[in-house]
């Protein structure tokens, strides 16, 4: 009698983004957009997008990550170098952003392995700081960064007229 060992799962790739990627891209950033609409009812009707995608590449201030499960998009995450404001001690931080993993994917760890590189490439270009942004009702957006060390520090508030 033999012994069944369950599939294996396949290997996650994560790379940098090249322009050849945008129409997967594009269809993450309609998914993150699904996502995020019922936490904001200020955003505008569809069609709308989030990134200039076609702007993200070629540049030392940011970087695209896509990850990649079987030739096929499993999540994404961008950094960019941002400045402060003139008061902080720092005069620039790592601003994360497009963090989307497939419904498929979630729970793998590809949105930590992304954060990871992301955080490599902060250190690699001096930064000391990552932020994010992330809507106050999405908690499990908000366990998955504070497991990966990210704490709550301000809360933008709004109201309507």
């Amino acid at each position: 009698m033999t012994d069944k060992q369950p599939p294996r799962e396949a290997a996650c790739h994560i790379r940098p983004a090249t322009p050849a990627d945008i129409p997967a891209l594009r269809i993450a950033e309609q998914a993150v957009i699904a996502w995020e609409r019922p936490f904001d009812h200020h955003l505008a009707p569809d069609p709308i997008t989030y990134y200039d995608l076609n702007n993200m590449f070629g540049r030392d201030d940011l970087l695209l990550l896509m990850a990649e499960v079987n030739g096929q998009l499993a999540g994404t995450g961008y950094i960019l170098r941002r400045p402060n404001k003139p008061y902080e001690a720092n005069s620039h931080h790592g601003y994360i952003g497009f963090m989307y993993t497939a419904p498929e994917h979630r729970g793998k760890g590809i949105a930590t392995a992304i954060i990871a590189q992301l955080r490599k490439w902060a250190q690699e270009k001096g930064l000391k700081e990552l932020r994010l942004e992330v809507y106050a009702e999405n908690a499990g957006a908000i366990r998955a960064y504070e497991k990966a060390g990210f704490t709550k520090v301000l809360t933008e508030m709004r109201m309507d007229c």
